[in-house]
């Protein structure tokens, strides 16, 4: 790109315009500008835009860098050499990588400092202040206050112990976050050593180059280059509702109020309309959003998510029942309350409190979304991470994500010359076009003006850019995958963008007016000056917009052969041609042209509006465009519909083109829609067979009702705008789904927000989109989003797994608890089968580590292969109560016996005399009891959390501890039972602390009730199986 190498002369008042990029160029002064000819749709998308920025969040990032740069000249009244040379970049190169890094690390990270952030502080106080804190702390005073120092000691201890260990797993996981939530942050695009390179926005220093196109969050404070069309809302800034109208020329007023700095960008402002460059001069705090942040602050509100708020009802739940067994163990002493009393009601709370489980879940979920991002797909909600196990229906577009975005122009059709076929893959600018009944390559001087004006057309009507490097010699494509497959196709000819714009080749044609390509109209149009002073205009885009804005086609070789025809002729003319082409898939494209004349000398950008230009084009001819499908998109689309997961493919092609590829990756079967021409034996689409293939036209048409009707929705959408998109999502969460949608441009925002799951490109997602969007995909691939279901299941069915396990857990030790209250000695005392101190330890030590080893348990072999759950089955769905219920009670009662079996059975039912105290004489066989009853209850604990692997089907077999080991899961079993041969058999610490005694002949009796376990675990999975294949569940 062209630079002005110094001040301009005084006096000097005129544009100019870049001759070889057609950019405005720099040199009149401004006065600021508003225009409000945006692209047809953007209303809509700005105004979730709004929403976007004003539920900003700002990270805090602590002090700013003490090497920060201030806030710099006002370079609005600079011009450009002045701007680069104090920046000390270059406008073509960009900065190096080793210029980039020193100046990052002078700068800093382009972030704001605030409120926001994790907070250690934060993190601890939710470590103090919950319910079971609160519980131990009253039996730390209780004990304290009876004199009873080591159990109110080893309170103290654990009550330490597991605010320690909860702080550091939730501050540690609340980072991974953190770290995570940057990964998915906005990106930009910047030239970095002659590259066009995508960056973490915070990664921008000041000097960079940034690459700006429509749908673009400007990431810092930037002098503009060059621009076209270019338009940005800075209401954030200025509150001006309509966008400002930018130009690259130099402001001689260096006063100038703020949203009259027409050459300038700022950070988080919004390119609505038009593309561009620009030199970043400032970046964090010294932006101009950096010097007003404390205004923009986020409150720093978080949502609940559903799990969140499943936790949240839990643990009134479990406080409920807390506060039940207190109350029925003051009236089992019938309000009689001592110490004893009121330490037994406060050991029954504490064994109702799951104390590990928020610190569980918060690692596994931490642990979940680290996994997601490994797999390239960046998490923005944790909301997200819980839905997309239960999603239904996955929308997806065509272009880069079941295809691979690596498109080739390889055929297309001229009215007068029939068809051509063109040779060369990928994007280096070497191949023939040949006739499709010849051999003979065609060439400038043999070539028809009608070709002529079609490779013109592909040339200019394009922004992509297409160039060598200097180090590597490989050829480098910058742009849309479809306009670099035109702009290479133009380069085979040698009529590339840059040898008909550069004037070394003569007089070139020159750049008057752009009208980029939009979503809503799917169609862009360019006025160029010819060489011979002539305004020309070209037009491309979908083939019926196309046809919409023409009157008459090219049919004779020669200037000025059209043919006017109706709208009825030309389609029926080009509509076979359209087909025949899209029907091997191809991604057509309609080019048409038209002479203009304009009175007041050249056609500026803002003389003509898109509606004034689109009308009157003469069709020149169509162009198929190849985009081989992803090779892991069918195993994709296949492992979906086993998952029973609808896949739709929503998509801005040509019916017969979505067929086509949709056939290809399995979305549709492999004859659908197939049949024979009149011409013999090829294969023809049939629109609307059975409704799978539906065009969004007629789609659109369709009222609710209508749509509500139909037997099932269609699969393939072609021609589909964003407003189609959202129709779609409404419709799927009318029949009560759970629907994914992935989107990537501005006005994608709307359908994204729809979705319970929306789903941005990474890599040519606009930063709207991403922040609208619910996860990203780095690499822009449909089977990213497979794994990232097949995560999601993974995720919820490990914290329903663990959850299952510690609250059944709880229950094993309240239901000994409560029975235990009908064991009293001679003092009329209830002894307690279970002490405080064996409570604690099971709930945090036994239980708590098998629970986090759940949570990593891998994804089992049908995780894809089962429907998803209902919306309705969520944490604590009835199958998940009944497990808790049936397992605890099970493994409480099966303990229990142990203790009775010891007292009753071995020794004479003597209960003592104040054994809840400690060892006094006669309390020989209660503390014997309550050794067996707490080793088998620690070892029934750690076994079921095997069982809990897989809540359905068999888990104590050869077969399943043999497959798919979690490696934790035996590490916590062999710990867990370490420390409970410890607790039993080192002195002291057994008969003071843990007021039990080492047991021997038990051990069997132990052994005896893990086989008792394990036969009633697999019956009553075996019975739950029966009964799931009676109501038509395949298990």
């Amino acid at each position: 790109m062209n630079t002005e190498n110094g001040p301009n002369p005084p006096g000097q008042n005129n544009i100019t315009i870049d001759e070889k990029h057609g950019f405005s160029k720099l040199v009149k002064p401004l006065k600021r500008s508003l225009t409000s000819n945006s692209t047809g749709t953007s209303s809509d998308a700005m105004s979730v835009r709004s929403k976007v920025m004003r539920r900003m969040n700002f990270k805090k990032i602590g002090k700013p860098n003490a090497g920060a740069a201030p806030a710099g000249p006002d370079y609005h009244a600079m011009d450009l050499a002045a701007v680069t040379e104090i920046l000390k970049t270059d406008t073509e190169e960009g900065l190096t990588n080793a210029e980039a890094s020193e100046r990052l690390t002078k700068y800093g990270r382009n972030e704001l400092s605030g409120e926001g952030g994790v907070s250690a502080w934060k993190v601890l106080m939710r470590q103090i202040f919950n319910i079971l804190i609160l519980i131990l702390i009253i039996a730390m005073v209780v004990s304290f206050v009876f004199k009873d120092w080591v159990e109110g000691g080893v309170i103290a201890a654990i009550i330490v112990l597991n605010a320690a260990i909860g702080f550091f797993q939730e501050y540690k996981a609340e980072k991974t976050m953190e770290s995570l939530r940057r990964l998915a942050s906005p990106t930009s695009q910047v030239i970095r050593h002659g590259h066009l390179v995508t960056i973490a926005t915070r990664d921008l220093v000041p000097g960079d180059i940034m690459s700006l196109k429509h749908g673009d969050v400007i990431g810092a404070d930037c002098r503009i280059i060059e621009c076209f069309n270019f338009e940005v809302d800075e209401a954030l800034l200025t509150g001006e509702s309509l966008p400002v109208n930018k130009e690259p020329a130099t402001i001689p007023n260096a006063e100038i109020p703020l949203g009259d700095r027409v050459n300038m960008g700022f950070s988080s402002t919004i390119l609505v309309k038009g593309r561009g460059h620009a030199i970043v001069t400032s970046t964090g705090m010294n932006t101009e959003i950096g010097r007003i942040a404390k205004r923009l602050m986020d409150s720093g509100e978080n949502s609940k998510t559903p799990l969140q708020k499943a936790l949240d009802r839990m643990a009134l739940v479990m406080l409920a029942v807390a506060v039940i067994s207190i109350i029925i163990t003051f009236g089992a002493s019938k309000f009689h309350i001592n110490d004893e009393v009121i330490l037994y009601a406060i050991s029954l709370a504490i064994a109702v409190i799951p104390e590990g489980l928020v610190a569980v879940v918060t690692l596994t979920q931490a642990f979940g979304v680290r996994s997601m991002a490994d797999k390239k797909c960046l998490v923005r909600r944790l909301a997200a991470l819980e839905s997309l196990g239960a999603v239904t229906n996955v929308c997806s577009d065509k272009t880069g994500t079941l295809t691979q975005s690596k498109m080739v122009l390889t055929r297309f059709w001229l009215p007068a010359d029939g068809h051509f076929n063109v040779s060369g893959l990928g994007v280096i600018p070497e191949g023939d076009i040949t006739a499709q009944d010849s051999t003979t390559p065609v060439t400038q001087e043999t070539m028809s003006p009608a070709m002529t004006k079609l490779i013109q057309n592909t040339s200019l009507c394009n922004t992509a850019t297409i160039r060598r490097d200097k180090e590597n010699g490989e050829w480098i494509t910058q742009g849309d995958p479809t306009e670099s497959a035109l702009q290479v196709f133009a380069h085979k000819v040698k009529m590339g963008n840059k040898e008909l714009t550069s004037e070394e080749n003569g007089t070139p044609w020159k750049l008057l007016a752009e009208y980029p390509f939009d979503s809503g109209v799917k169609r862009m149009s360019v006025i160029y000056k010819n060489p011979s002073g002539q305004a020309v205009a070209f037009l491309k885009g979908a083939t019926e917009r196309v046809l919409a804005c023409c009157s008459s086609i090219q049919f004779s070789e020669q200037e000025g052969g059209a043919k006017h025809l109706s709208q009825q002729e030309m389609e029926d003319i080009i509509f076979p041609q359209v087909e025949n082409l899209a029907r091997d898939g191809l991604r057509v494209l309609a080019l048409a042209t038209k002479s203009m004349k304009f009175e007041k000398g050249d056609i500026r950008p803002d003389d003509l509006t898109r509606e004034d230009v689109d009308v009157d084009f003469t069709l020149i001819g169509l162009c198929g465009i190849y985009d081989p499908p992803r090779v892991e998109s069918k195993p994709s689309v296949q492992s979906c519909h086993e998952a029973g997961i609808t896949v739709h493919m929503l998509t801005g092609d040509h019916h017969a083109t979505a067929t086509a590829i949709a056939r290809e990756v399995g979305i549709l079967p492999e004859n659908y829609g197939r049949g024979v021409s009149e011409e013999g034996g090829a294969d023809h689409v049939v629109v609307g067979e059975d409704k799978l293939v539906m065009t969004a036209m007629e789609f659109d048409k369709l009222s609710e009702e209508t749509i509500d009707a139909l037997p099932s929705l269609p699969l393939v959408i072609a021609r589909c705008s964003p407003d189609t998109k959202v129709k779609m999502i409404e419709a799927l969460h009318r029949r009560g789904r759970i629907a994914g949608m992935t989107g990537d441009g501005v006005n994608d925002s709307p359908s994204l927000k729809e979705s319970d799951i929306g789903i941005a490109m990474g890599q040519t997602g606009s930063d709207v989109a991403k922040q609208a969007a619910d996860i990203i995909l780095t690499d822009d691939n449909f089977s990213t989003i497979v794994l990232a279901i097949q995560e999601g299941r993974r995720v919820f069915s490990n914290i329903a797994r663990f959850v299952v396990h510690m609250i059944s857990g709880n229950v094993a030790e309240v239901v000994p608890l409560l029975i235990g209250l009908a064991f009293v000695d001679v003092d009329g005392t209830s002894v307690f089968p279970l002490s405080p101190v064996q409570i604690l330890f099971n709930n945090i030590l036994t239980s708590s580590p098998p629970a986090m080893s759940l949570g990593l348990e891998p994804i089992s072999e049908d995780a894809m292969k089962v429907p998803p759950r209902r919306r309705s089955e969520g944490l604590f769905a009835w199958s998940n109560v009944i497990d808790i219920l049936f397992y605890g009670f099970m493994i409480g009662i099966i303990c229990l016996l142990n203790f009775i079996v010891v007292i009753y059975g071995y020794g004479d039912g003597n209960l003592g005399q104040l054994c809840n105290e400690g060892l006094n004489p006669g309390c020989e066989q209660v503390f014997r009891a309550r050794g067996a009853l707490f080793a088998a209850l620690t070892i029934l604990i750690l076994l079921h959390a095997f069982t809990c692997r897989d809540l359905i089907h068999s888990t104590w077999n050869w077969r399943y501890l043999s497959r798919n080991h979690n490696k934790y899961l035996f590490y916590s079993f062999g710990i867990g039972f370490v420390l409970l041969l410890i607790t039993l058999y080192v002195p002291v610490l057994n008969t003071s602390v843990f007021k039990h005694s080492p047991i021997d002949w038990e051990w069997g009796m132990v052994a005896a009730s893990c086989v008792a376990y394990i036969a009633f675990a697999e019956l009553y999975k075996l019975g739950k199986r029966a009964l799931l294949r009676r109501r038509g569940y395949r298990v």
